[in-house]
C-alpha cells in the first residue's frame, strides 16, 4: 500500500492535533477525559485526514466482547506466572484474556489504552504504577481491578497479598532457626517495596531484635549492586524484596567467598519459577499466583455482569522452605548493636 493510499491511523491523528494517541483515543470512544478544546482538535485532524475508526473495533464494542484486558511487566517473571493463571481462570468464566505488555517503550498507559482499543470489557492491571487521575479516567470506562497493590482510588478494585504477613513468615523463619542478625535487602522504589520494608523493620522489633536495611531492588543488578553493603561480618540472614533480587544477593554473596546457607541464609519472596529451579532451591514467601490471579478475574467479572461496588481483597502468603535457609554455624544472641 502506497503512502499516499495508507490508511490514517490514531497516531497519525495524534500527531497532526499535536496531542497523544490516548487522547484520540478518548476523543474516538466519546469517553471522558478531554476538554472540548482537544475534542474538536482532534476530530478536525480526524477529518482533515480522512480517518475512519475501525469497523471491526466498533462492532466489538457494540456487543459483549467477553474479553478481559491483563496489562503486567514483560521483565518480572512472577507477573508471567500469573498471566499463565488468569487464563485458565478466565476460561472457566467463559472469557478470553487480551494482554497488554509493559515494556522498555512502551508505557503502562499505552497498554491499557491498547487493550480498551481491542474491546475489553474490563482491565486486570498487575502491580500498576499509574497516579490516582489516570486510575480514575479508566475505572470512569470500565472496571479496573489493581493486582498486587492495594493502594488504589475508591473506583478500583484491588486483589493484594499481604506483605505484614509474608514479611512475618519470613522473620519467624529465620529467628526460629536461631538468627538474629538479619538483614532486608529492598524493593526501592518498586510496587510493595515500602510495605515489606516496614513490615520487617515491625517485625523485628516485635522479637526485640534490630532491623537493618540495605538498599536493593526488584532485580537480579539490584541483588549483585546491594552485596557489598551488606554488614557481612555480623549477618547471618538476608530476606529479599523478591526471588529476582534474592538471586543476585546470592551471586554477591558466592563471589565474596561465603555459602549459602553454610554462611549467610538467603530467603526471597514471591516464590517464582526461579526459586524452584533445582540448581536454587531457593525459600522463598509464596504470593500463590493461581490464586491471585483467580481472585483478580472473579472480580473483573463480577463488576462486568453485575452491578457491584469495588472491593479490597487480601490474601494471606505462605513460606516454602527449601535450600537456602538453615541454621548459623554458630549460635547468634548478640543482634546487631545500634551505631
Amino acid at each position: 500500500m502506497t503512502e499516499q493510499h495508507r490508511r490514517a491511523t490514531l497516531m497519525d491523528v495524534a500527531q497532526a492535533a499535536g496531542v497523544s494517541r490516548a487522547l484520540v483515543s478518548i476523543v474516538m470512544r466519546g469517553a471522558p477525559g478531554a476538554s472540548e478544546g482537544t475534542r474538536q482538535k482532534v476530530l478536525a485532524a480526524a477529518r482533515e485526514l480522512g480517518y475512519r475508526p475501525d469497523s471491526r473495533a466498533r462492532l466489538l464494542r457494540s456487543s459483549r466482547t467477553r474479553l478481559l484486558g491483563l496489562s503486567f511487566s514483560s521483565s518480572q517473571p512472577f507477573h508471567a506466572e500469573i498471566v499463565d493463571a488468569a487464563y485458565a481462570a478466565a476460561s472457566a468464566k467463559g472469557y478470553e484474556i487480551a494482554l497488554g505488555a509493559v515494556a522498555s517503550g512502551r508505557t503502562e498507559s499505552r497498554a491499557a489504552e491498547a487493550l480498551l482499543d481491542v474491546g475489553a470489557e474490563a482491565l486486570i492491571l498487575v502491580s500498576p504504577t499509574l497516579g490516582d487521575q489516570e486510575l480514575t479516567r479508566l475505572a470512569a470506562q470500565v472496571p479496573v481491578v489493581s493486582l498486587l497493590r492495594d493502594d488504589v482510588v475508591p473506583s478500583v478494585d484491588s486483589v493484594s497479598s499481604d506483605d505484614q504477613a509474608g514479611i512475618r513468615a519470613a522473620v519467624d523463619h529465620l529467628a526460629g532457626l536461631g538468627h538474629r542478625n538479619i538483614v532486608h535487602v529492598d524493593g526501592g522504589s518498586a510496587v510493595s517495596a515500602e510495605k515489606r520494608r516496614e513490615a520487617f523493620g515491625a517485625e523485628m522489633r516485635r522479637r526485640g531484635l534490630d532491623p537493618v536495611t540495605v538498599p536493593g531492588g526488584p532485580t537480579e543488578e539490584d541483588g549483585i549492586s546491594a552485596g557489598p553493603l551488606l554488614p557481612t561480618e555480623r549477618m547471618t540472614a538476608v530476606i529479599a524484596f523478591n526471588d529476582r533480587c534474592a538471586l543476585g544477593v546470592m551471586e554477591s554473596l558466592r563471589a565474596a567467598g561465603l555459602g549459602v546457607p553454610s554462611d549467610v541464609s538467603v530467603l526471597g519472596y514471591d516464590d517464582s519459577q526461579f526459586a524452584r529451579l533445582s540448581y536454587v532451591q531457593l525459600s522463598s514467601v509464596s504470593q500463590d499466583a493461581p490464586l491471585l490471579a483467580a481472585a483478580a478475574v472473579d472480580r473483573a467479572v463480577d463488576r462486568v455482569e453485575r452491578v457491584v461496588p469495588p472491593e479490597r481483597l487480601v490474601q494471606t502468603p505462605h513460606l516454602v522452605v527449601r535450600r537456602t535457609t538453615a541454621a548459623p554455624r554458630l549460635p547468634d544472641r548478640a543482634g546487631f548493636r545500634g551505631t
